[in-house]
């Protein structure tokens, strides 16, 4: 199962931009997130070339479709071949938001294996299609720039502390399926991607119609939306630390910023007092309020504006309201 070196040379400098601190740490192990599909099967191959002896694959199964556990059996079995451990891990969905449940329960059972397995990073095979395809629904939903930010090269999975890698951000879909392919090997086809009642499928179709539209530029203006994301986080913890002050009651929050920015200090204030977080069109519209000088409440929490600034308390219980 070789593969050309050029390949396995660009996988390697592109995986160290997102890993510089550990990819050539000998004893550093990445894990690979497996479910079978040509775009993990890629990056498993890839990894597996590129760092010899220091790759595990994990598969979860979340048992929501018939043949998911034949998927993870031949998962085991090419990693068998390929001499790389492997393990299926078997999830319980909660119920409500399936995608959402799905996601947590998956990100939480490959941070407890790689905590068992002392692995060092979590990989998974995010695109630069991928990158468009969310762009694109995105911006069909009108979204602002925290929904329209690509996915980084380098995060935490959800609730640890555990590196999140995602190497292949500039790779085609079509370039990790010919990795798949040159190594001989049949990829699992989940039926899903099909499916047109699904957004991104549907997505998907019009861009491989659109040959006038770049995949990759739109990938790449996802990243850059994704730094300017990153930029507005940094302006609004830095407007929380100099804005924001405790009151009896609650907080009080003296706006200086622009309403980007704005937004993000007011939904942290939400969070912080009320443990959840409301929906983006909840939080424009209590800062609008606010803004023209009005009363406003949000989940159990009342907003008022006084003083040159906004003073935020819990509410009386039959004045909550629920706004989500």
């Amino acid at each position: 199962m070789g593969l050309p070196v050029a390949e396995v040379e660009r996988f390697r400098d592109d995986l160290g931009s997102v890993w510089p601190d550990r990819i050539d740490d000998g004893m550093a192990r990445i894990g690979i997130a497996v479910s079978g599909g040509p775009d993990s099967l890629g990056l498993l191959l890839l990894a597996h070339a590129a760092l010899p002896g220091r790759v595990e694959a994990a598969t979860v199964d979340h048992r929501l479709r018939a043949g998911s556990a034949d998927e993870a059996a031949e998962v085991a079995r090419v990693c068998a071949a390929l001499d790389i451990p492997h393990a299926t891990l078997t999830v319980e969905v909660a119920p409500g938001n399936m995608q959402a449940e799905a996601r947590l329960a998956r990100y939480a059972a490959l941070a407890d294996w790689a905590g068992e397995r002392g692995i060092a990073a979590i990989a998974t095979a995010h695109h630069a299609d991928d990158q468009a395809e969310t762009l694109l629904m995105r911006l069909n939903r009108a979204s602002g720039v925290a929904g329209l930010a690509g996915a980084r090269g380098r995060g935490r999975v959800p609730g640890t502390d555990l590196p999140l890698l995602r190497p292949v951000l500039g790779w085609r879909r079509a370039e990790l399926g010919a990795v798949v392919e040159a190594a001989g090997l049949v990829a699992a086809q989940d039926p899903s991607n099909a499916n047109d009642r699904f957004d991104r499928v549907r997505i998907r179709k019009a861009l491989a119609d659109a040959d006038w539209l770049d995949v990759a530029a739109i990938a790449e203006s996802a990243a850059h939306i994704a730094e300017a994301d990153a930029a507005l986080d940094w302006m609004a913890a830095l407007e929380w630390r100099s804005c924001v002050k405790k009151e009896p009651m609650g907080l009080k929050y003296r706006p200086q910023a622009p309403r980007a920015v704005i937004l993000r200090v007011a939904a942290r204030i939400v969070r912080e007092l009320d443990g959840e977080d409301a929906r983006g069109g909840a939080i424009a519209r209590l800062v609008d309020a606010l803004s023209a000088g009005q009363a406003a409440s949000i989940g159990n929490l009342v907003a008022r504006p006084n003083a040159g600034g906004w003073s935020f308390a819990k509410a009386p219980v039959r004045a909550a309201r629920r706004e989500r």
